[in-house]
């Protein structure tokens, strides 16, 4: 890998990326500029963090109502529930995440595996490090071609050398690199998708551009729909320029939809009604 290229600041450079930066930037001024954020700011972060799981899990299969996740408390999957599995999983990467800021840049790596290992929640020798040659993997709503092991490890190294070295490439651009990676390479047997959104959260708060967590970007992904996220997933994969401009603006979509659901919160706080 070269040393002196930094290919996410290229990236950054693509025709309507910088405007999709430039959007993204102002959603999130101007959600952090209400006035509820100056007293209330952690009802705000503790709203984002459900309704961001809540996103996330409905990706992955589990679409349920967020007074659902609200009021339910059994996520163990008991009886063979994997929708309360895959909502707990949700749930417990959020609020992991936040703890993880700080090793992200040093051993993004070791942050990948420790989600993995709260998202699965279990024993098995397989959690919490990428799988093996001729390893299953359980992520049905990703259709795309599954890349062999040994790319896998490739590829995550790689990842892992452009995040420690950072760069200039502006944080929209970094965190969809790495969610689109992750779930491109599908490296764990299972929890794939929850796990590169954890991922995405993490570089968008330990970026500083949402510093508080407030702009949920699961929430815009989920809103447009798993066949539009899918199919913008495709277009990163296909490795064309134009391909991965079309997911980087997908995802800053999700972050403007993710500020607008945080907006409504903090006007529902104002109002008294949340």
């Amino acid at each position: 890998m070269s040393t002196t290229a930094d290919p996410l600041a290229a990236l950054g450079a693509l025709p309507g990326v910088a405007e999709s930066v430039d959007s993204v930037r102002k959603a999130v001024d101007r959600v952090y500029g209400h006035r509820v954020m100056r007293r209330r700011s952690n009802a705000v972060t503790s709203e984002a963090a459900l309704r961001g799981a809540r996103g996330s899990a409905a990706l992955s299969g589990a679409d349920w109502p967020l007074e659902e996740v609200r009021r339910r408390s059994d996520f163990s999957g008991a009886g063979g529930d994997a929708e309360a599995r895959t909502v707990g999983a949700a749930l417990r990467l959020t609020a992991e995440a936040g703890q993880l800021l700080s090793i992200w840049r040093q051993s993004p790596l070791r942050v990948l595996a420790r989600l993995h290992l709260v998202a699965a929640a279990g024993n098995s020798d397989t959690v919490g490090r990428p799988r093996q040659g001729g390893e299953p993997v359980d992520e049905p709503l990703i259709e795309l071609p599954l890349p062999g092991a040994q790319e896998v490890a490739g590829r995550l190294d790689g990842l892992s050398e452009l995040i420690i070295a950072g760069g200039s490439a502006p944080a929209l651009v970094t965190a969809a690199v790495v969610h689109g990676e992750l779930l491109a390479l599908r490296p764990f047997g299972s929890y794939n998708g929850l796990v590169a959104r954890a991922a995405e959260r993490i570089v968008l708060v330990g970026s500083g551009l949402d510093p508080k967590s407030i702009c949920p970007a699961e929430v815009g992904h989920a809103e447009q729909g798993r066949a539009e996220y899918a199919a913008a997933l495709e277009s990163y994969v296909s490795g064309t320029p134009e391909g991965a401009a079309a997911w980087i603006a997908h995802c800053g979509r999700s972050v403007e939809l993710g500020v607008r659901e945080s907006t409504a919160v903090c006007e529902a706080l104002q109002r008294g009604a949340a």
